[in-house]
């Protein structure tokens, strides 16, 4: 027993702990940056201030992930972010296609607990910040809420992945809040006031039906003339989760220090809009539905951005301008919102996509004036009209791994931030997994650089087999195909109509190197097709300059009927000119005159099992598929396919690499197919695979001796690691794969041996 009488003043437990970095906040960002710098050897603490990781993607607030890929609703092809980001969407993909928030809580638990170079402090908030001098930061003060220690955290580097930016704001860090006049960037789609255009947050809520009536008696804060809402007059009975993402509040007040009151106002409309639903009588529909979960605090959209060396612009994200530091990359739309939110009369947001991504500098993850304090998350350096692109989730994670990945080179090399050696450190992002647009780099420690490579097959692709019943042409379609600089090739194909009438075709490319928006016609057809089966063929004169994707275009005509193929191909897709009014895609982009944005046509692919391939024959088999591809130092389709891929023919496909002397090989690291393409997103939608299609499942690895050296069965992962702690000493590894199914043939984007 203990028993105190004492009336003397008592002070909480002092706990102090040093790491070579601190990351404040576990939201994705935070996790992000956190594994990375721990897998180089890097000691970490993670401060999180809630129970739970993950942010505005944890069970508490319930938001997709989503990036680039922008829900599969623009022209962003093979966009998914890689790295620590790509792994947890794969990993919860793979257990939780359902999108239960629950099941990823515990992913991105497992995921953080699995490192042990990582401290995890939950339920800890940062208050205090102490500083060496006027431009560097000592230590943090922390408390927890739950065992009432507080901690002090010492390291030489901070990363604030807190959201509204705490440490940097306590640390003195220059920031900026609310958006910039037109005329400072000259970004012609700023808004016309420089504060109190802010992004409010969003509340959402579950609903579940329970087969049987349901009452609802609202609370005394629920407010009641829900009409006022005008957003309100469209909504559907059964959307939930963050389709609601509309329900937003709070644009016009201080989105740090206002935000209980925000919160409030948004429980406020939440319990109004559900006491609607059920008591207006006109939702019938709700009538057996309950009020299964209502978020306890508000996802943020916006508050503190902070100043780094250089400014992300709205002319970098729309122009895709090029950066000799470029480290990551976004796609989201410039994705503004109203900033009366609910209130608003107008549309609840406005988004303008560009024809591509961009790239985002390091120079803007790190403070310019604390010289020891990176930026990760939505706080990095960007105006507002920007920041509307990368303050989305899976962008804000992937650009918080090169904050971890430049951490670890800073403690390597005892540098700050801003004197980062950018070259090694991209090549060290690109070993991690992380693709930099228009960046390839290959390792000169890798030794497959150095090793003779050979296959039992190489894809040479003829053809798309005819396979399918032929479909209307009702939706305008393209196929992409990866043609090498020279002559195009001819591309056949059947068609098939009952009755007399014409079909117009096209062969396009894109306009801007590395982007798929079809925006240049190469050769336009058309032909007079008759009822019965009708071969075509596109055949031109054109000659490319440079390898890249050419579209074969066939424009919608219901009376038109084309036949499909079953098999799937890694880096071959088809293209569709259709609609997502979730990401603004209304088929094409028509923008205003005056606010710096282009005007172009959204194809975009089909979720599986739709979008497959067109039944296409190619008059010059398409050879793109060799062996050099896996250690050209991309890892991803991007103007080529960037992957050796087997014939499907070849019963046991593999690859060999061999060296003229023994090596004793330690790692390797092998990087499959898991569909760039797909989103995964995260929560509330539901998925039709758990495993992508496209990825190799079994695989086993000989020596020089043909003994068995490592096997896997059952992979879905994009990356596997390999560790061999005792080394194998072998003048050669050979990799036998199976092809992941009758249609699809094996591939690999990438090894590397060290």
């Amino acid at each position: 027993m203990i028993r105190s009488e004492s009336t003397e003043k008592r002070s909480c437990p002092l706990v102090t702990l040093e790491a070579g970095l601190i990351v404040t906040g576990g939201g994705l960002s935070g996790i992000c940056c956190a594994v990375t710098a721990a897998r180089e050897g890097l000691k970490v603490v993670l401060v999180q201030d809630r129970s739970v990781l993950g942010g505005n993607a944890s069970s508490e607030i319930r938001l997709w992930i989503l990036g680039a890929t922008s829900h599969m609703g623009n022209n962003n092809r093979w966009a998914r972010e890689g790295g620590v980001v790509d792994e947890i969407l794969v990993e919860n993909t793979y257990r939780n296609p359902e999108g239960n928030p629950v099941i990823l809580d515990s992913i991105l638990l497992d995921k953080v607990t699995a490192e042990p170079n990582i401290t995890l402090l939950l339920n800890t908030a940062v208050y205090h910040v102490e500083k060496k001098d006027a431009e560097t930061i000592s230590s943090l003060r922390a408390f927890c809420s739950q065992n009432q220690i507080e901690y002090e955290l010492r390291a030489h580097l901070f990363c604030d992945a807190s959201g509204d930016g705490v440490v940097g704001f306590l640390s003195g860090a220059a920031f900026r809040m609310g958006a910039e006049p037109v005329e400072e960037f000259n970004e012609l789609f700023a808004p016309s006031e420089s504060y109190g255009e802010l992004l409010g947050h969003s509340l959402y809520f579950y609903s579940k039906d329970t087969g049987k009536p349901v009452r609802f008696v609202p609370p005394s804060f629920a407010l009641m003339d829900i009409t006022e809402i005008p957003k309100f007059r469209s909504f559907n009975a059964q959307e939930y989760g963050c389709k609601l993402w509309w329900i937003e509040f709070g644009g016009r007040m201080d989105t740090v220090h206002d935000t209980e009151k925000i919160k409030w106002e948004l429980w406020k409309i939440v319990y109004g809009v559900w006491n609607y639903i059920k008591n207006s009588g006109k939702f019938p529909e709700a009538e057996t539905l309950t009020l299964e979960w209502v978020g306890m605090i508000p996802g943020k959209r916006e508050s503190r951005r902070f100043e780094g060396d250089y400014i992300l612009k709205q002319q970098d994200v729309i122009e895709q301008r090029v950066h000799a530091d470029a480290v990551a990359f976004g796609g989201w739309s410039l994705d503004l919102h109203p900033s009366d939110g609910v209130y608003s009369a107008q549309p609840g947001c406005t988004q303008w996509h560009s024809k591509g991504v961009y790239q985002i500098p390091y120079r803007c993850l790190y403070s310019r004036n604390i010289k020891n304090l990176f930026l990760a998350g939505r706080i990095i350096s960007a105006s507002h009209v920007a920041f509307g692109s990368s303050r989305v989730m899976a962008t804000s994670a992937y650009v918080a791994q090169v904050a971890g990945m430049a951490a670890v080179l800073c403690k390597e090399t005892g540098a700050f931030p801003a004197e980062v050696n950018v070259p090694l450190l991209q090549e060290r992002l690109a070993g991690s997994g992380q693709y930099i647009p228009f960046v390839s780099f290959k390792d000169a420690g890798d030794l497959v650089q150095t090793a003779s490579i050979s296959a039992s097959s190489e894809l040479s692709l003829s053809r798309l087999e005819e396979d399918s019943e032929p479909q209307a042409l009702d939706i305008a379609v393209a196929q992409l195909v990866p043609i090498p600089a020279g002559r195009l090739p001819v591309f056949s194909l059947n068609v098939y109509s009952d009755e007399v009438t014409t079909l117009q075709a096209e062969i396009r490319i894109c306009s801007r190197r590395g982007s798929y928006t079809p925006d240049k016609t190469l050769a336009a057809f058309e032909f007079s097709i008759a009822p019965g089966k009708n071969r075509i063929q596109l055949e031109s004169d054109v000659v490319i300059e440079e390898d890249q994707y050419v579209f074969v275009l066939l424009h919608k005509n219901p009376l038109l009927r084309v036949s499909r193929s079953f098999k799937r191909i890694t880096g071959i897709l088809s293209v569709f000119n259709t609609i997502n009014p979730a990401v603004s895609n209304y088929g094409r982009q028509t923008a205003p005159d005056g606010i710096g944005i282009d005007s172009f046509e959204f194809w975009v692919a089909q979720r599986r099992p739709g979008g497959q391939n067109l039944a296409l024959e190619f008059g010059q088999a398409l050879t793109g598929f060799g062996v050099e591809n896996i250690r050209n130092g991309v890892a991803r389709p991007t103007t080529q396919v960037n992957a050796w891929v087997a014939d499907l023919a070849d019963n046991a496909p593999s690859l060999t690499l061999a060296w003229e002397e023994k090596k004793l090989i330690k790692k390797l690291i092998l990087s499959f197919d898991t569909d760039f393409d797909h989103p995964m997103e995260s929560v509330l939608m539901t998925h039709p695979e758990n495993v992508m299609v496209f990825c190799v499942r079994d695989y086993v690895i000989y020596d020089d001796a043909g003994k068995a050296v490592y096997e896997k069965r059952g992979n879905y992962q994009t990356r596997n690691v390999i560790e061999f702690p005792e080394g194998v000493h072998t003048g050669s590894l050979t990799f036998r794969f199976s092809h992941p199914s009758e249609h699809t043939p094996a591939a690999v984007f990438e090894v590397r041996v060290y």
